[in-house]
């Protein structure tokens, strides 16, 4: 049986979106069956249409289906996704976390595979610390810690043994080969683990 992926995040404009997309397609070339999911949005619409390509992106993605329980249930493997905000992830995201307190009192979130990847508009802007505080807690889940580390060259190029990160620049540099390239690293390690662990 092939592995269960979800890939669940939170994109305003569109980076985080697009790098999802990229470790969605790549887990399928890896042979993994798996579910694409964004979080729900809590900012206001006030707040959404003041910034063109937030509103331009939410009206984009709008038939992306939205994350619940049983999406980290049903899955083998989980990669988290999350534009850093001040050095942490997004409160979309962790809102969506907070929710899995049942499912993580049952121990239904230990013994998969996790990973994660973010976004910041500088370099230096706090990617890190954000993958960081995303995996904190991957431990108290009892999950199974996948980073991409430097296993790859590609990986020497995106820089980041944390998880796959870009530096969109306000939205002025896109996301291209380099962040391909490590997503592409990132989701095969995560499938060939998930591989190992459910065989």
């Amino acid at each position: 049986m092939s592995v269960k992926l979800s890939v669940i995040y939170y994109s305003a404009t569109g980076t985080i979106s697009e790098i999802a997309n990229t470790l969605a397609v790549e887990a399928e070339a890896a042979g993994a069956q798996v579910r694409l999911r964004k979080v729900a949005e809590l900012a206001p619409a006030s707040a959404i249409d003041a910034n063109p390509a937030w509103r331009a992106h939410a009206d984009a993605t709008a038939a992306v289906p939205e994350a619940t329980a049983d999406d980290v249930t049903w899955a083998d493997a989980v990669i988290f996704g999350s534009p850093t905000r001040f050095g942490n992830i997004a409160s979309q995201l962790k809102q969506f976390i907070d929710t899995l307190g049942g499912q993580w009192a049952q121990g239904a979130l230990a013994d998969k595979v996790y990973s994660g990847f973010t976004s910041s508009a500088s370099q230096h802007g706090g990617q890190e610390s954000t993958l960081l505080a995303m995996y904190n807690m991957i431990h108290h889940f009892g999950g199974i810690l996948v980073a991409p580390g430097y296993t790859d060259s590609a990986k020497f190029a995106d820089g980041n043994p944390y998880g796959t990160s870009h530096v969109d620049g306000q939205g002025q540099i896109k996301v291209g080969e380099t962040t391909r390239n490590a997503a592409a690293v990132q989701a095969r390690r995560v499938v060939k683990v998930a591989e190992a662990l459910t065989a």
